[in-house]
């Protein structure tokens, strides 16, 4: 992608020098903002590169629910039709729904809920063994830390936040009857940092032949300089230890972890700090032995069913990243500079076709696209810059293309610019509802019915704030980030005949004798399209009204709801009932200092949505003190 093309939001970023702070890959990166989202420095930072590459590092926890008493009902009933699901046979034909921090028990309960919005890909937060930080604390930031299992201390499969082999087997399992494929995101960069060593796996250590040939001579210095390759891929990020990936014992046992996950029902993967793993013709680590090369890559790429696996690497733009032979070497890569294009886009509402036409890398269409990652949302305050109702406007933008292969990401349950880690700030829980929006869904639907047709990019009617994007005589995508309604007459390949907004933000819109006519509403999306079309599953619904997930010393009322199914049941601390719709239950901790609601309802197809809500309190023998 050329720079004069792009509008770059990748802030500046600072770690405090603390464990706490320490993230890799998507290690994490938590830094405070002033009052305009613009990120504050906590330390001195040595190089402006790595400030911009740390953007890429903050995905990490999830909340465990393992011991599966989270089945308030099979998410499915047993009934999936993968005929009324219109799944991409490719990923890279569909969308993927980034499932940031979910455990994986909470994703076989959303299973149905995530097909019937039509991603046909669903993106784990690490599965492998990690340090356990603060006393196993489960909150996405506070008491415990989202970007611990970015720290590795072995690589097999399960952890304390996102759940055991068990859950992520029974979650592909479930992925399988909507035709859904899994991608993991792995981590084979580094471990967890040195003052936790002593919690990296003595078995994964004797397995590669000792401490002394686990890391590269300079794992714990840090990267002073972004263009310097050999800093770049063999020194510590964010203090975190670059593991001597080239060091054929240790790709033996990665392998073997990718080779599990795939046994287990992995269908692709996300290489975490890719960036920091040499490529073949990268300068050589002194302390290697003779008869090691640079060949990771080629080596991992030799997984079973590796014909069908699909792989991408995290590759954050910026100096002496080298994508374009990422590209080349992994499969696909990110395209961060663009997700910073289409953010700031939506934000002023100028969809110029200079900074949205072209997401290519290197000439490549081969990369994951996204409106905001992981990495930004946690990392560089430019979440701020952008509300649901902009969020749906840039994903009408890089789903409606036809090339590279979108990415949403799944805001925590009630995270916003005022609320970064949402209501419930639980590792493990579902996040914002807006992943199965009708108006995200609708688009999801089109993108599938689509594929194998040409994109068209133009400016609707010759404004920069409305876009059209046609895919080839099908179907057309509307975008306007105006503040004013618009009322359109435009060239179209579509035929004659009445097209509905898929997405209900609009009404109906008619083409006839090459015209298209309509109204767009301020800030809406249209979705049109006739031909390939299918009526979506219809899902139930369970939510809940919630003045506060604080329970301590005490207990709040909750209201219940439920649509779209005559009745619901909900789970509290162990117990089950029905409900009916504004039904009132008081939720306590127990215990543990944990209260957990679950509610769940099916309808008369026999789908079934869940949600489960995680209260935090103060554990009864503390409170009696």
């Amino acid at each position: 992608m050329k720079n004069k093309k792009l509008i770059s939001l990748i802030l500046t970023m600072a770690l405090a020098a603390s464990p706490a702070f320490l993230m890799s890959g998507c290690v994490g990166s938590v830094i405070d903002v002033d009052e305009n989202g613009n990120p504050v420095s906590k330390t001195e930072s040595s190089s402006s590169d790595e400030k911009s590459d740390s953007e890429s590092k903050s995905d990490s926890d999830s909340d465990l629910d393992s011991d599966s008493d989270s089945d308030s009902g099979d998410s499915s009933s047993g009934s999936a039709d993968k005929a009324k699901f219109d799944m991409t046979d490719k990923i890279q034909d569909g969308t993927i729904l980034h499932a940031w921090s979910w455990s994986f028990n909470t994703i076989k309960e959303s299973m149905a809920d995530i097909a019937a919005a039509g991603y046909t890909s669903i993106q784990t937060s690490p599965a492998n063994a990690c340090v356990e930080g603060e006393k196993g604390g489960m909150q996405l930031y506070g008491s415990g830390k989202w970007y611990y299992h970015y720290q590795p201390v072995d690589w097999t499969i399960g952890n304390y936040q996102l759940g055991t082999e068990d859950d992520f087997k029974a979650m592909c399992a479930e992925a399988d009857k909507y035709g859904i494929k899994i991608i993991v995101d792995v981590v084979p960069n580094h471990t967890t940092a040195r003052e936790n060593q002593k919690k990296v796996s003595q078995t994964f250590i004797d397995a590669v032949g000792g401490i002394d040939k686990l890391y590269h001579k300079n794992a714990e210095k840090g990267i002073s300089n972004y263009s310097d390759r050999a800093e770049v891929t063999t020194h510590s990020l964010l203090g975190l230890q670059d593991v001597d990936t080239e060091n054929p014992l240790f790709q033996e046992y990665f392998l073997k972890y990718l080779n599990q996950l795939i046994a287990d029902g992995a269908d692709g993967f996300r290489y975490d700090t890719a960036k920091h793993i040499a490529l073949p013709d990268d300068p050589r680590d002194s302390a290697e032995a003779a008869d090691e090369t640079n060949n990771f890559w080629d080596i991992i790429k030799k997984t079973d069913k590796a014909d069908t696996i699909f792989n991408y690497g995290e590759v954050l733009q910026g100096s002496g990243e080298r994508v374009e032979e990422y590209i080349k070497t992994i499969g696909h890569t990110t395209a961060s500079y663009f997700g910073g294009a289409v953010r700031s886009a939506v934000q002023k509402g100028k969809l110029a076709l200079i900074d949205l036409n072209d997401f290519k890398v290197g000439g490549s269409t081969d990369v994951v696209t996204w409106v905001e990652s992981h990495d930004n949302y946690t990392g560089d305050g430019s979440y701020k810059q952008v509300d649901d109702d902009q969020i749906k406007l840039g994903w009408a933008i890089i789903a409606g293309i036809g090339e590279g292969t979108p990415l949403f990401f799944d805001r925590p349950y009630g995270g916003n610019a005022d609320n970064q880690w949402g209501d419930m700030n639980r590792i493990g829980a579902a996040g914002s509802d807006l992943y199965k929006d009708v108006t995200i869904s609708a688009i999801n639907h089109f993108r599938n019915a689509m594929v194998g047709e040409d994109t068209t990019m133009t400016n609707a009617a010759k404004k920069k704030s409305m876009l059209l994007i046609e895919r080839g005589s099908k179907g057309v995508i509307l975008v306007n980030a105006g503040k004013n309604d618009e009322e359109i007459e435009i060239d179209t390949k579509l035929a004659d005949g009445t097209y509905t907004d898929r997405g209900t933000q609009n009404g109906d819109f008619t083409a006839e004798g090459g015209k298209l006519k309509g109204t767009l509403k301020a800030g809406t999306v249209a979705v049109l399209y006739n031909e390939g079309y299918k009526d979506p599953v219809v899902m139930p619904k369970v939510t809940a009204d919630i003045s506060s997930f604080d329970v301590t010393g005490g207990s709040t009322s909750v209201t219940l709801h439920v649509s779209g199914a005559d009745s619901g049941k909900y789970t509290l601390n162990g117990k089950e009932a029905e409900f009916s719709d504004g039904d009132k239950v008081d939720v306590s901790a127990d215990d543990s200092g944990v209260g957990k609601l679950t509610l769940s309802a099916t309808n008369a197809d026999g789908y079934t949505s869940n949600m489960t809500f995680w209260f935090t309190g103060t554990p009864s023998e503390e409170a009696s003190e």
